[in-house]
Parts: C-alpha cells; structure tokens; sequence
C-alpha cells in the first residue's frame, strides 16, 4: 500500500512539476515572443528613421543639382541673351517634363512658365482696390458664386485695420490668420472654407483656381500672355472657355498685342491687367519618389538672376 500511495504521490509529483515545466515554458516563450517582437519593432523603426534620413538626403542633393543645372544652363543662357519669347517658348517645350530613375529611386522635374495665371494679391493697390477686382466679380458670378467672395479675399489683402472696417466676419471666425496678401493655396483655401460655410454655396469649388491663381506678394508681377492659361484669359476678358481656350493655343506665336487677334473690348478689358510677352520666370516642380516615400518641392526660379524663391515643400 505505501509502495502504491508513494508511486501515486510520485506520479502526481511527476505531472505537477511537468505542468509547472510546461507553464514555465510557455511564459519564456511568450516572454522571448514578445521580446523579439518589441525588438523587431524598434530594429524597423530605427530602419525607417534611418530610411528617412537617407531620403530627405537624397531629395537636398537632387534639388541642388536641379538648381545647380539651372544656373549653368546654356540654354538659359541663350534664353536670355536672346530675350524672345520664341525661343523661351522652344525651350519649355522641350524641358516642360523630364522624367528618370535610378535604382527604386524615381524623380520627374515639371518646368513651366511661373507667369501664366493670375495673382490675386495685384487685385488691391496699397489700400485701393482695382478695377480689375470688378472682373473677378464677374468671373466668379458667372460660375454661380456670390460677388462678396471678392470681397472676402481683398480681407485678407488689406492688412490689419484698427477700426475692424472688413467687409465681412472671417477674422471673427478666424483671428489668427495672417491679413497682409494671400500667401499660398492653403491660405485661399481657408479663405474658401469661411466663404462655403457661411453662404451655403459649394459652387465655388466649381472654379478651377488650381490654374487660374497663383501667389506672391508683389502685385506688379505681370502675366506672359505666350503662357496664359484659358481660365485667366477667361477671367481677363469675360469671355468663354471655348474663346479662353483658342486663346490660349495660340500660346508661343504672340509678340505685341497686334499679333493676339483681340477685338476693340477684349483690348479694353485687356488693358486692367498687367501683360507682357516675354516673362522669364520658370515655375518648377520636382517630384521624388522612394518606395513608401515621396516628395514634392515646387519654386520659382528667375532666369535672369538665377535665384529661386518661394519654395514649397510636402514631404
């Protein structure tokens, strides 16, 4: 009986150590399970920081070698030495995309004229607003959007006044934004954003400001009307797309006003706008792309000085 009791104890002995073996077991797997797995987590992390470094690199050397084949260029060179708008128009043709790739790095350079749109900010004067104010009031109710959307805008291009004499309530809703000219396109878009919600009216995403607006905060900058594009000659004119559009095409063949085949009115609207027909600025787009990575820097560069500005960076 006590052999039997004894290799019964034993056996039990026996099971409960293999069940504390086996407990034990399981937790050192789980505890090196997820060791390794907070281990392989901060080896990626640390990866892609790695990853990030190398690719913010990569994307500072190629945009200096842009700007630095930009200001070595012959063909600038040529460009302006030449100061036609023939041959400006000869090389943005030839340059307006230029796409390589090394190894699983992929770049794409956009070059276009940084003069083909309408700067909204040259829609005041000081603290007088222009003429041309009263065409873009036409232009936008032509696309079924409030008047006082014009008036919304010249807010936030007519600086600071002690008096609050704005002509409407934006700075009411948002007092921090910035009120000396339109800075950029998500400045307008806040600037959209109050005009929607405050009139109800979406038409205003109707108007394709991606190429009808462009910023800067020298209003006297002027439109090459070689590069306009039929949303602004839409807008100058007061004219229609199809008419904005055979404009446009004719794009590279203009060099006075005599050669546009404009009409007595079209001359007059003309005449509010600043235009030229050789404007040698370059807007230029540079588009980086790595993996899960990418990057967009889009400048301005000045041919004739061979300086950039207003540089833009989404990363």
């Amino acid at each position: 009986m006590r052999g039997e009791k004894r290799g019964a104890a034993f056996g039990a002995c026996k099971s409960d150590k293999n069940a504390i073996a086996l407990l034990i077991t399981v937790f050192f797997v789980m505890a090196i399970t997820v060791a390794i797995g907070i281990g392989l987590r901060q080896v990626k992390e640390a990866s892609m920081h790695v990853e990030g470094e190398r690719f913010m690199l990569q994307t500072s050397m190629i945009l200096d070698d842009v700007l630095n084949i930009l200001q070595t260029s012959k063909e600038i060179d040529q460009v302006i030495a030449k100061k036609s708008s023939e041959v400006f128009f000869v090389f943005l043709s030839s340059v307006s995309f230029i796409p390589f790739q090394t190894s699983n790095l992929k770049v794409s350079i956009e070059i276009k004229s940084a003069r083909s749109k309408f700067n909204p900010n040259s829609l005041m004067d000081g603290n007088n607003t222009l003429d041309r104010a009263d065409v873009l009031r036409e232009y936008v109710s032509k696309n079924m959007v409030n008047r006082e959307y014009v008036n919304i805008l010249l807010d936030v291009m007519g600086k600071i006044k002690e008096d609050e004499s704005y002509n409407s309530a934006l700075f009411n809703e948002k007092p921090s934004l910035f009120r000396d000219y339109l800075v950029s396109r998500k400045h307008l878009e806040e600037v959209n954003d109050f005009y929607m919600k405050s009139y109800h009216d979406n038409n205003l995403k109707n108007i394709d400001f991606e190429n009808l607006f462009y910023f800067s905060k020298n209003r006297d900058e002027k439109i090459d009307l070689n590069y306009a594009t039929p949303q602004t000659w839409e807008m100058m004119l007061g004219c229609d797309r199809v008419r904005g559009e055979q404009l446009s095409l004719g794009g590279g063949t203009y060099n006075s006003l005599a050669n546009v085949n404009l009409n007595d009115e079209e001359k007059i609207a003309l005449s509010k706008f600043n235009t030229s027909f050789f404007e040698p600025y370059l807007d230029v787009l540079v588009e980086i792309s790595q993996e899960s990575q990418s990057a967009k820097i889009k400048f301005e560069y000045d041919i004739s000085t061979k300086k950039g500005s207003n540089f833009v960076y989404e990363i």
